[in-house]
């Protein structure tokens, strides 16, 4: 797998990066997950917040399960574990792993599919 694909193959720019479907798969994944893991630190907050006053607005659960699906579920049970955050909940305890599990087996899967076609690289 190159880092960047270049047309030409002389420069490399972020621009190129758009062509390559593998260097375009990889920044999703790094800024989903940092998303998630944010997005946990930042309900912990104003969970403690929300405590001392009324009106402020925590983060959805429905959005924190959201950005584990489309791909953050590392970056949110890594939020979970050094935020101690919905560890107790076990809608979240096990669903965010049982998220990362049907990612890992999909992504397996479509390896597996792939390279036996040939197709993968």
């Amino acid at each position: 797998m190159k880092p960047f694909f270049t047309p030409d193959g002389t420069s490399v720019t972020a621009i190129t990066v758009i062509g390559d479907p593998w260097a375009l798969l990889i920044w999703w994944l790094a800024l989903i997950n940092l998303a998630a893991f944010l997005a946990f630190g930042l309900d912990k907050w104003k969970a403690r917040r929300k405590e001392r006053d009324e009106r402020v607005r925590r983060v959805p659960e429905k959005t924190l399960f959201l950005l584990a699906a489309l791909g953050g579920s590392v970056g949110a049970l890594l939020g979970m574990r050094a935020f101690h955050h919905k560890t107790r909940h076990n809608s979240f305890r096990f669903g965010i792993p049982a998220i990362l599990l049907v990612q890992a087996a999909a992504a397996l899967g479509l390896w597996v599919y792939f390279t036996q076609r040939g197709t993968l690289f």
